[in-house]
């Protein structure tokens, strides 16, 4: 490399053409060129503003063409020297060593590096004696740098500077000889340390006056020492060099021990492997910035990032062959700007991954929404176009330097100013001719009920739960809607389901309405949607056109597809959802308490609490208000409630109820309530009048005292005066003419009552007596059940929840529960007779305690579960003591009916 370097700063011409008197090899010819471009000092480009005019100093080829300092005349480049290989063609050492001082010049290290240089130069002058290894390491070590053993020079050279200074030549010798140092390669150093700096003042390279930094001499260093970088590899445990070499750390090496994970070697030596000698630690990114012509980078992944706005790639930066930087985000604009404009048009402007508040984007999403929206609405896909065709559009209007969001903002900032509506759609250019075949009658946006209109959401999922057409049900008006309401779909999928309906059929029937589609239709064309149920019509229409009867058992819904029956999404003021669903009854009962809360809300003001007297005029049947655009009703009642005062004491509310049932069986126990407080009885004064015997038996009730008993009995009796003066009241006057009958009526017919008891308690007692005891296995059932009945029978606060008139047959009750218990114990065959004749019963009761466990908490059974509570009861006297008799015909089949209608 020196030979090239000098011969090339001589014009002597091509070192292959050179007549030396042995020729030299052609590879350490290659390898001293690579070694001069390496450390930049030749180049094969052309003289910058030289053209084919003559100049002094050029001279012309055969044919006549000028030929400059550079061409060899048979259209080869010959390499010149650059400005920096001219400095090093003028410095007496290796052209590694020399751009070593050059870049330390720049960077105000050169005194540290010409040390260093001068000792690179040299044999090591430290020795190690065989004899005396050990002790000659302990010395040397006082020098060592853990990160450098270039640092390690620049330490033994201030500790010689220091001893030579304060000691005379003799000592200064024999301090050498025991510190195991060279004394002749010491002077050999400081004479060749002169002599660089020497040189380096007629080059003008500038000498440092302050110490240096570390990181600024070895970014000096690294300079000459490029191809000598090592990244290390942990599996391998060695480092991998420039052009595939691998070699290790030398054992006395000062990072030997801790091998950092990038580092330099002065040298590259190999003996059993190749040894990495004089090492150093670097930082990789010096050697990018340092070997910015020999890096060679690549990228991959290219992506775009929404949060910078601009596609993203992954840049490797190698130094023959060493990669020193991985993974490295950088703007793919740069590099590649039209594969960096197709991305960031595909994800920020078709699919909207960016920020953004350009109108024309909102206004071509909403467009693209409402387009589909009628994909959703006719269950097809390919009403929209595709992302392509989007692409194409924005592709067609983007100019091509547009490769991310700065860039479009910028562009965008004066180009909406002369076309303002250059990148805003329309909705034909959105969606393929099919989209005519969606019409709003079809699936119209809004669901009419009454003066309500629900909005209607559409969704084509398949398999999904959202999947069809779901109505959106404010929570405050969940009480006013019921399924019955919505058995008819939207217009656009009514043939579809009522084809379904017909082939949900068993094929007994089904063969009868062939084909279904043409029945479907003409059941639509006859029928007006919404006057009856969708069933209902569909029966009555297939009876009249085919004489064919469809049971409603025969409708098998569950083979309807699920899009086709509606769901429904119950909302909250601010429009979260509550619940969904295709269950409307599930949902009202699930969100009954949402629903009276957001009732009670809308009522605001008409709601008061600790009511002991009717201090009002009237109490409204229905309360209407308009919230959110929905006209949201309720229905005022008078609520028993809770008193803090004391244990037991309870007032009356006034509280806006979600249905009118609720409505009617909470008033009427509130009422009570309120006319008990206003007329109260005094069981005291009663108890006076009554006998020890007849204490006794009241004594036989399961509540708490015979009090209790008493207080029981005074609710009954008002309940019955409410009944015997036309029932509840709404206005003031009406609730004063009921007090004055309780206090007129209600100590007479409370003292009546408690005589109907002493005959029912006495019954009562003797069939618990019956039930209780050991009894066979045989029996066990039904015994189970009589005492199921007689715990519903009796129990605390029986006498109010059965009334006067259900009080009156408790005796009948009684007493065919006590033959019902004659016949098992007297007839071994009975319990198997009893067990047949409890089936249908224990059916229908287990229906009816359902139906009372579904109620709200709190809320009494209205009028029609209490009616077929004593269905019930009759149903077991007509069953198992039909000489009983009951007051009017019952059957399982009439309970059932009953059940049915509720």
């Amino acid at each position: 490399a020196s030979v090239i370097l000098q011969m090339t700063a001589l014009g002597l011409g091509d070192v292959a053409r050179f007549p030396f008197v042995e020729p030299p090899d052609t590879r350490a010819v290659a390898s001293g060129m690579q070694l001069l471009d390496e450390i930049g000092a030749l180049t094969t480009a052309p003289p910058v503003g030289r053209s084919g005019q003559g100049r002094s100093g050029q001279g012309r080829s055969r044919r006549g063409r000028v030929r400059g300092p550079g061409d060899t005349g048979d259209g080869r480049r010959r390499p010149r020297l650059t400005r920096l290989g001219r400095q090093l063609a003028r410095l007496p050492i290796d052209p590694r060593l020399g751009r070593m001082m050059v870049e330390a010049s720049q960077r105000g290290c050169l005194r540290e590096v010409i040390t260093v240089v001068a000792a690179l130069s040299m044999q090591d002058p430290r020795e190690r004696p065989s004899e005396q290894q050990e002790l000659a390491d302990q010395l040397h070590r006082r020098f060592t740098d853990p990160t450098s053993d270039f640092a390690g020079l620049l330490n033994l050279w201030q500790h010689v500077k220091e001893q030579q200074k304060e000691l005379s030549s003799s000592a200064f010798r024999r301090m050498c000889r025991a510190e195991f140092l060279n004394y002749l390669r010491i002077r050999e150093w400081q004479d060749l340390d002169s002599q660089l700096r020497q040189v380096a003042k007629q080059l003008g390279l500038t000498l440092n006056k302050t110490p240096a930094a570390a990181e600024e001499i070895h970014q000096s260093l690294l300079s000459g020492l490029l191809s000598h970088l090592g990244m290390r590899d942990e599996e391998k445990r060695d480092y991998q060099g420039a052009r595939g070499t691998r070699f290790s750390i030398f054992p006395g090496s000062a990072l030997f021990k801790k091998q950092p994970p990038f580092v330099i070697s002065a040298e590259l030596v190999e003996t059993s492997r190749l040894w990495g000698r004089m090492n150093a630690r670097i930082e990789p990114e010096w050697a990018e910035s340092m070997a910015a012509h020999l890096v060679k980078r690549s990228y991959s992944e290219p992506h775009w990032e929404k949060k910078r706005g601009a596609v993203m790639a992954l840049e490797k930066v190698t130094l023959y062959g060493v990669p020193i930087v991985t993974d490295r985000p950088v703007n793919y604009g740069r590099i590649d700007p039209e594969a960096a404009r197709q991305l960031f048009i595909r994800h920020a402007l078709v699919q909207g991954e960016w920020r953004t508040q350009h109108r024309f984007f909102a206004a071509n999403q909403r467009l693209l929404a409402a387009a589909e929206e009628l994909e959703h609405r006719a269950r097809r896909r390919g009403i929209v176009v595709d992302d392509e065709t989007i692409f194409e559009l924005y592709d067609a209007r983007v100019p091509a330097d547009v490769v991310s969001t700065a860039h479009f903002d910028s562009w965008w900032k004066s180009e909406r100013r002369t076309q303002p509506d250059l990148l805003t759609f329309s909705l034909d250019m959105l969606v393929h001719d099919s989209a005519d075949e969606v019409s709003q009658a079809e699936f119209p946006d809004v669901w009419k009920h009454g003066a309500d209109e629900l909005p209607l959401d559409y969704h084509f999922e398949p398999g999904a739960p959202e999947d069809g057409v779901t109505v959106d049900i404010p929570v405050a008006t969940l009480n006013q809607v019921n399924a019955a309401d919505f058995t008819w779909p939207v217009p656009g999928l009514r043939e579809e389901l009522v084809v379904a309906l017909i082939r949900s059929l068993p094929k007994s029937l089904r063969v009868n309405f062939v084909p279904a589609p043409n029945h479907a239709r003409a059941f639509l064309a006859a029928t007006v949607p919404g006057e009856e149920p969708l069933v209902d019509a569909l029966e009555r229409h297939l009876r009249r056109t085919t004489g064919v009867v469809v049971p409603r058992e025969a409708w098998d819904v569950s083979r309807v597809p699920a899009h086709l029956r509606l769901s429904f999404r119950v909302v909250a003021d601010d429009g979260s959802v509550l619940g969904e669903g295709k269950d409307l009854d599930g949902l009202r009962h699930q969100l009954l308490t949402s629903a009276q809360a957001a009732i009670a809300t809308a009522a605001g003001p008409i709601e008061r609490t600790g009511l002991t007297a009717w201090d009002f005029d009237n109490l409204p049947r229905t309360f209407v208000q308009t919230r959110a655009g929905h006209e949201v009703r309720g229905y005022p009642a008078l609520v028993e409630e809770p008193r803090d005062d004391g244990p037991g004491s309870t007032s009356v509310a006034l509280r806006v109820l979600a249905s009118e049932p609720e409505q009617t069986s909470a008033t009427r126990i509130g009422l009570r309530r309120l006319l008990m407080l206003a007329v109260p009885f005094s069981a005291q004064a009663l108890l006076r009048d009554l006998g020890n015997a007849e204490k006794l038996t009241l004594g036989l009730a399961p509540h708490a005292g015979v009090g209790a008993l008493i207080e029981d009995a005074y609710a009954a009796v008002v309940d019955a005066v409410v009944v015997a003066e036309g029932g509840l009241v709404w206005d003031r006057a009406g609730y004063e003419r009921l007090e004055a009958a309780v206090r007129r009526d209600g100590p007479a017919r409370t003292r009546a009552l408690l005589d109907l008891l002493l005959r029912v308690l006495p019954a009562a007692h003797d069939v618990s007596r019956q039930l209780s005891g050991r009894a066979d296995m045989a029996l066990l059932p039904a015994l189970s059940d009589l005492t199921g009945q007689w715990e519903r029978l009796v129990h605390p606060g029986f006498v109010a929840e059965a009334g006067v008139e259900a009080l009156r047959h408790y005796s009948r009750y009684l007493e065919a529960m006590r033959i019902r218990v004659d016949k098992l114990r007297s007839d071994p065959s009975a319990p198997r007779r009893d067990a047949v004749l409890m089936g249908p019963v224990a059916g229908v009761q287990t229906a009816y305690l359902n139906r009372v466990a579904a109620l709200p908490y709190g809320q009494p059974p209205g009028a029609d579960l209490v009616r077929i509570r004593w269905m019930i009861e009759e149903l077991r006297v007509s069953t198992w003591a039909q000489e009983l008799r009951t007051p009017s015909p019952v059957s399982v089949q009439r309970v059932q009916k009953a059940l049915r209608d509720l």
